[in-house]
Order: structure tokens, then sequence, then C-alpha cells
């Protein structure tokens, strides 16, 4: 084939129903995120099934783009949890790149690409290792693509399949299940219907994986799955809307038909306050409830039904704890996380009891307030405050899994505690301070948040200041020195400093990390 036409859009969306509806076990069975209660494949189907009824109960179609945008309609008000939401959307993605298109191999690879910014777009808080990460990596390889249609259809099946073998690396709850995420697996399906229709021939993967852990005693009612229609609202009204949501709960999404309706889903505890916000910004209708249940914790590896988790900002530092299998938000700087953010950094993992480490007093508030938040459910969430990512390393230094629960968050909060912490970072502004004036673009050296020196912009040595607030720290002692780089740190901090430590303090260690970092120069702490 070389072209869609509607009667063949028709068949896919036929084939989309067979599939899902034949894989509907063991996609349920698979299902462990965002809660295991076990509907995708449900969902899935519900939702393509919805949309290929309005096809069929519409007047025939004059081309296969108002085929696809009748679709994406149906799908947009059959849709059901999250996967279906985000199927929805890949439809309606589908329908606007090829609204005025040939469907042919190249049109194809950019409406696909499309399709994965539409269905992101919707997404309040994408998350790595589900149906997204999938549809990314389909664009990311029909991107160039200029062959036949065969050729892009068979690519992007074949890409969605592997991408679905790597999402048990990309979320932890898959890993510790066992699984491939059930969205994603439904996504493959989609493709290969889609692939079987092209090319006429059948195409599928298999994905034998089957979720384990589950089964650990009665799942306990903690929140509700919240989904409605609405109409009539502003474009104005719809991030307020999304933050709304996502401030009472979790897998937020808010996604458009393209003709002015949008499907609301939110996971919360508070359904109420999720219908006042929707008041506030449309009408809602065809409102569905559905209680949600919390997932049978999955035992962690080493048998120890506890997890740590990191907030800090600094993507290099981030990189340095995930290669220590810790799970980490990397938080941009100048802003906070938001609640949903911090849930899911909370929720996604197993275990009963959390420890949070936060590095920096305004994580370390977001943290206490999802720490608190209906929506983590029967977790024992423990916050440890850390004013600098430095405690946050040092915290991470003396964990130990073997050690009683109580006992590893006492020694995480005193080694954090215990570390004095300098900065070396550009003033954004006037400032007086103990030891002078300071000007926007000067250099300041920090102590435990007090400025102890200030370069003049026009004469300033970041290595200078840096020494002097190292010299200060280690002026009661220290055995260890730990340097966090930002980008503006010269590229000979570390062998400028290792010089000093040798004809200063020739028994302390220096490590240092890039933690690109904007909002410092220089992190230092000592132990």
């Amino acid at each position: 084939m070389r072209e869609l036409d509607a009667a063949a859009i028709g068949r896919w969306a036929s084939a989309c129903v067979h599939s899902l509806d034949a894989l509907r076990p063991e996609i349920n069975g698979i299902n462990v995120y965002p809660v295991a209660d076990s509907d995708t494949g449900s969902n899935m189907h519900h939702t393509v099934s919805g949309a290929w009824h309005a096809l069929n109960d519409a007047p025939p179609p004059g081309s296969a783009g108002e085929a696809l945008a009748v679709l994406a309609k149906g799908a947009v008000a059959a849709a059901k949890g999250n996967s279906g939401v985000i199927l929805s959307q890949v439809l309606r993605g589908l329908a606007e790149a090829l609204a005025d298109r040939t469907v042919d191999g190249p049109a194809l690879a950019a409406a696909l690409g499309h399709a994965d910014e539409v269905a992101t777009g919707a997404v309040a808080r994408p998350v790595a290792g589900t149906m997204l990460s999938v549809l990314h990596a389909v664009n990311a390889a029909v991107s160039c693509a200029s062959g036949d249609l065969d050729e892009v259809a068979r690519t992007a099946a074949e890409a969605a399949a592997e991408a679905l073998e790597h999402t048990p690396q990309q979320l932890p709850v898959l890993a510790r299940a066992g699984v491939v995420d059930a969205g994603g697996r439904g996504v493959v399906a989609v493709l290969d219907a889609l692939l079987e229709v092209v090319t006429g021939t059948e195409h599928a993967h298999d994905h034998p994986l089957t979720a384990h852990g589950h089964g650990h005693g009665e799942p306990a009612l903690y929140a509700w799955e919240v989904m409605f229609l609405l109409e009539d609202a502003e474009e104005a009204a719809l991030p307020v809307l999304r933050k709304a949501l996502s401030g009472l709960g979790d897998s937020v999404t808010v996604a458009a038909d393209g003709a002015g309706s949008h499907a609301v889903h939110v996971h919360c505890a508070d359904i109420g306050a999720a219908i006042e916000a929707a008041l506030d910004a449309g009408r809602p209708r065809r409102i569905r409830v559905e209680p949600l249940l919390t997932p049978a914790p999955l035992q962690p590896g080493g048998g120890l039904d506890r997890t740590v988790v990191v907030v800090v900002r600094g993507e290099g530092l981030a990189e340095v704890i995930r290669a220590e299998n810790v799970a980490v938000l990397s938080v941009p700087a100048g802003s906070v996380p938001s609640v949903e953010e911090m849930l899911g950094l909370i929720t996604e993992t197993t275990g009963n009891h959390v420890t949070v480490l936060a590095g920096g007093p305004d994580l370390t508030t977001v943290a206490d307030n999802a720490a608190g938040h209906a929506m983590a459910g029967d977790r024992d969430v423990v916050v440890i405050p850390c004013a600098s990512p430095v405690q946050v390393l040092a915290a991470l230094a003396v964990h130990d899994p073997a050690r009683r629960t109580n006992d590893d968050v006492v020694a995480m909060a005193e080694a954090a505690a215990a570390t004095r912490r300098g900065e070396v970072l550009f003033a954004s502004g006037e400032a007086l301070s103990v030891v002078g004036r300071a000007q926007a673009g000067d250099v300041l050296g920090l102590v435990d948040g007090e400025v102890v020196r200030i370069e003049p912009a026009a004469e300033a040595n970041l290595l200078e200041a840096a020494i002097t607030v190292l010299a200060r720290l280690l002026g009661p002692g220290g055995e260890l020195v730990t340097v966090v780089t930002g980008v503006d740190a010269p590229p000979d901090v570390e062998e400028v400093l290792t010089g000093w430590l040798r004809g200063e303090h020739p028994e302390v260690e220096l490590v240092c990390y890039s933690g690109r970092q904007t909002d410092a120069v220089l992190l230092i702490g000592v132990e």
C-alpha cells in the first residue's frame, strides 16, 4: 500500500479494537503503574472502541484525515483512564497532522512526531518508562524517515517494541515487578495493527513478562479516579485547571478533542475539589468517579520495604545520584517542584517507608507538603532537611539498607547536619553583608549562609574566593571535602584546591563532582 485512505483508517481502527480486546488480560495483568488496578488494557480497548463506533456512525469520510478526525473526537469522548486519554491524543495528533495531506510515508512519519508532541502536552507530569517514552522512541525513529508507507510503518512498530523492552530500566516500579509498561504494550499493539493494514500481513510482538509481587494483603482505598468532559473552557483557564488538579493529586491530563471539548483525568483524594476546579474553568459533564486502590507494596531488592529518594537542583548532580540506584527529581534553577512532581517521586517507589533527602530549604518545604498529602497513601514518609546538596551527598554516604529503618534515618540526618557547607556564587543584585556591600555580578563566598568574602566583579577571582571559603570551613577541622561544580566553575578548580589542601591540610581528602548547577559556581561541604 502506497497511501492510507479513509477505508484503510477504518480497517486500522477495527484491527485496534480486535487486538486490544485479545490483549486485555495480558495488559491488565502487567498494569502496576501508576496504580496496580489492572484496567489499562480495558481502558485502552474502551477508548479505541468508542473511536471505532464514532467512525461507523458518522457519514462516510472523504479522506484519511477526515476519518482520523472522527476517530479522535470519538476517542476523547470515550476515553477511560490515563492510558485512554493519552491514546485519544495520539489519534488527535495524527488527525491534525494529516488533515489536508496525502498519507504516504513521509506524511505518516511527520504525523507520528506530532502525535507524540500532542500526547505529551496533555500530561501534566510526563514520566519516563511509560507509554509516552514509547511514543518518544517512535518519533525519534521516524523523524528522518523518507521511505514509503510500509517502511515508515515498520520502523514505527519496531521502534515501539524495542522501546517497550527498555521501560523497566526507566521506571523502577516496573523493574521491581518484572514487567514492561502496560500502556506502552498497548501502543505497540496499535502500531502493529497499523503495520498489518499497510502490509496486509500479520505482525505482532510477544511480550511474556508477567507481574509478580501482588497479593500481600488487601489493598486500601485512598483515592479516586475522576474523569469528565469539559465544555466552554477558555484556553487561559486550562493551565490554571491543570495546576489546581496537580495540587490535588497525580496522573493529571487535560486533553483536547480538536473541536472545543477537553477530556480531564486526575487521581485525587478530594472529588469535590476536583469538580470545583472544573467549574471554575468551564462546564464539566459526563463526570465519572471510580475508586482507586493502593497497590500492595512490591518487595524491593534486598527484601527491605523502604526506599530513599532525592530532590536536588543540577542535572549533573542528579546523574551522579542516579548512578547509585537512587530515584532523583532534578529541579531547574529558580523553580520549585509541583506537588504532583513530589508525589510522583514518593509514590513511584516501592516500600511503605520513604526517606526524602531535599537539597535546599525551599525543596524541603515542598517535600514536607507532599509527605502529608492524602495521595501518599499509607506510606510512612520522612523528610530529612538539607540546606545544600552537599549535605544530601553526606547523608547518602552513610545510608545503609541493612540497618534498621529508624537507625538509618537518624544516621543520615546526623551526617547531613554535621556537614558544614559553603558556596561561591555571583551576586544577583546589590546587598549588604557583614564584610561589606556587594553589587550585582560580584563573586560571593558564603559559609553556612553568611558572606565571608566579596570579590568585585571587575577583578573577581573565583578560585581565591573558593580557597577563603574552604579555609573557613576547615577551621574547626575536617576529614573530607566535597565540591560540586556549576556550569561557571573554572576548569582547573579541582587542581587548584587539591594543591592548596596538599600544602595546608594534607590529611584532608577532596572529592569533586560536576553538578552543572546554574545557581552557584561551587558548592562545598566539609565532613
